[in-house]
């Protein structure tokens, strides 16, 4: 359902030899990135790997020097407010809530930002607070939610227009791990809908309990990839191999 609305494209994220650089800082190397509709690809590496600057980029707010980037089909630099349509967004340090409203009232105040009526946004807003299990604490103060609380509500607000495509940026990293494991459970749930969903996370056992395909960054590179992500300690040995020979230039 999600797939026909957006395009015909057979991808929810394509990326081609995308590469950015910071003054002297090279962020990104010529990566080749694709996010299947119903795929849920996770990105793994270190700090400076190049993850994060890769969603800034899906998400319209940082502009590539080279190589094309689009989101459901929509170029990035080209038609940014068509990507922007088409994604939601969810941050694992979100600071742009209002701490002292509940968590209904949030989600209603940006989805009015969104364009939604006033009655609209309260039926979005209820839909998906239940959709996330916040509706027992959907009157609750924000600044009364736990971590893993937040991190679903953020999930709720990234939807709130129904977009065909994720992206996350280390959601659960202050989570505990009960927390992490039903954001992860929700995750894979969009993903069933048909939504591409394009994750980054420094965890490995993360990666191979939600991913279905794991792609590994080092120094702004795509090092390594795998299909079957489902072993921890495999994709630990991936990991250190693609990153030890990236560091000696052997890839």
């Amino acid at each position: 359902m999600l797939r026909a609305e957006v395009s015909e494209t057979h991808h929810g994220v394509r990326v081609s030899g995308l590469e950015k650089r910071f003054g002297g800082h090279v962020a990104l190397r010529g990566v080749d990135l694709d996010v299947p509709w119903g795929g849920i690809v996770a990105l793994l590496g270190a700090n400076g790997a190049g993850k994060s600057t890769l969603l800034r980029i899906l998400g319209t707010t940082v502009l590539p020097d080279q190589g094309r980037a689009e989101v459901a089909g929509h170029d990035v630099v080209a038609h940014p407010a068509d990507a922007r349509r088409c994604l939601g967004l969810v941050l694992g340090e979100e600071r742009s809530w209002y701490w002292r409203l509940s968590g209904r009232d949030n989600l209603e105040f940006f989805a009015a930002l969104q364009g939604l009526s006033r009655s609209d946004a309260r039926a979005r807003a209820n839909h998906l607070m239940a959709e996330v299990g916040l509706s027992e604490a959907a009157d609750r103060r924000f600044d009364r939610y736990s971590s893993g609380m937040r991190a679903r509500l953020s999930l709720a607000r990234a939807l709130l227009c129904e977009p065909p495509v994720l992206l996350l940026d280390e959601p659960t990293r202050t989570m505990d791990p009960m927390a992490a494991s039903s954001f992860r459970t929700e995750v894979r749930r969009q993903a069933e809908a048909g939504r591409a969903i394009l994750f980054a996370t420094h965890d490995l056992h993360e990666a191979a309990a939600v991913a279905s395909r794991v792609v590994v960054m080092a120094r702004g590179s795509v090092v390594a990839s795998t299909e079957d992500p489902s072993d921890a300690a495999t994709l630990e040995g991936m990991l250190v191999h693609a990153v030890a020979a990236s560091s000696s230039g052997e890839l």
